[in-house]
């Protein structure tokens, strides 16, 4: 990988937030949102980010998705999960032989990429940091976190290998031999994590009242990750071996320094949760756990609190179900 050019395709919480350290450090960068007031905000007075060692504001190209051309260099995709199919087919004839995706988004969304553009030109990429799109032309960015890129074959390329050195504007980028294990693990906490969005309180106030809910949430999605073949990896507190063949003091122990990190080092509030109380859109869950039940059915594994969970966050997106402990209580009796 030896340009250094890149295209943000989404410049919401997270592609704002990489793509406004790589402007600031020079890189040669675009940004591209379908969001036509974001995109005219960032023309005339740059990219705003308000980071915990001071906002910055940095001037950047930004253009609105017809507007992008060859070459495209390497695209940090960046949107929605639900939107990843139609922001790959504006992708795709445009993406040179030499150029990749680099999916910097939740679930496995890499799984969509490679089928449009083939697993030569898709790199996953583990990225486990709290940021939010605040208003046009400026996103809030809570601080470090992880970020793993790697192949999806488990090589460590040179080409991952040079994309994480100029990924390091950001911060400490590492590579890894299995971004799937990453992946799924990830997709295994959200699980947790969009279970808090059924009430109207802080999330880890709820994952601390619901321990018992909520590792029963993410040990379903790990049950599908071990029959697919995948090793689950660890990070921040989330432990999913642990949680599949530990004791209670041992998740208990381990769930308390999670809970100490989701107050020090995430928002209060999921982007789950935003979508549903602030934003009034679609969720992504259909996409994400939706995906890990249809996953799952190959192998008898039915998911039930999960399919449960899909319900009645799709009930108050229909504006049918309130917010409330009371949905984690009935997910529990369910």
């Amino acid at each position: 990988m030896a340009e250094t050019h890149f295209t943000v395709v989404g410049c919401g919480a997270i592609g704002g937030t990489v793509g406004a350290y790589l402007a600031r450090a020079g890189v040669g960068v675009r940004i591209v949102d379908t969001a036509g007031e974001h995109v005219d905000v960032m023309r005339r007075r740059g990219l705003t980010l308000d980071a915990p060692g001071g906002s910055f504001t940095v001037p950047v190209v930004a253009l609105h998705p017809d507007e992008l051309a060859a070459p495209l260099g390497t695209v940090l995709l960046a949107v929605k999960a639900h939107d990843t199919m139609g922001a790959m087919t504006r992708i795709a004839p445009l993406l040179g032989p030499d150029e990749a995706v680099v999916s910097l988004q939740n679930g496995l969304c890499e799984r969509t990429i490679r089928d449009v553009v083939g697993a030569a030109r898709t790199i996953g990429a583990f990225v486990n940091f709290s940021a939010d799109f605040i208003e046009p032309g400026v996103v809030r960015y809570f601080g470090p976190g992880d970020f793993y890129v790697g192949e999806l074959d488990g090589a460590v390329s040179g080409r991952v290998r040079s994309l994480a050195e100029v990924l390091h504007t950001w911060g400490d980028v590492r590579t890894t031999d299995n971004v799937w294990g990453y992946l799924w693990s990830k997709l295994a906490y959200a699980n947790m994590v969009v279970a808090t969005a059924l009430a109207d309180e802080d999330q880890a106030d709820l994952v601390d009242g619901y321990r018992r809910l909520m590792v029963a949430l993410a040990v379903e999605v790990c049950e599908v990750a071990e029959r697919e073949g995948v090793r689950l990896m660890a990070f921040h507190g989330f432990e999913p071996d642990l949680y599949r063949r530990g004791g209670w003091p041992e998740i208990d122990a381990s769930l308390d320094e999670l809970i100490r990190y989701m107050r020090d080092h995430q928002k209060p509030r999921s982007g789950v949760w935003r979508d549903l109380a602030v934003r009034h859109r679609k969720t992504e869950v259909d996409e994400h756990q939706g995906q890990a039940v249809r996953l799952g059915e190959p192998h008898g594994l039915r998911l039930p609190l999960t399919r449960r969970l899909v319900r009645m966050i799709h009930e108050i997106e229909e504006g049918v179900r309130p917010m409330s402990r009371r949905n984690l209580e009935e997910l529990t009796e369910s």
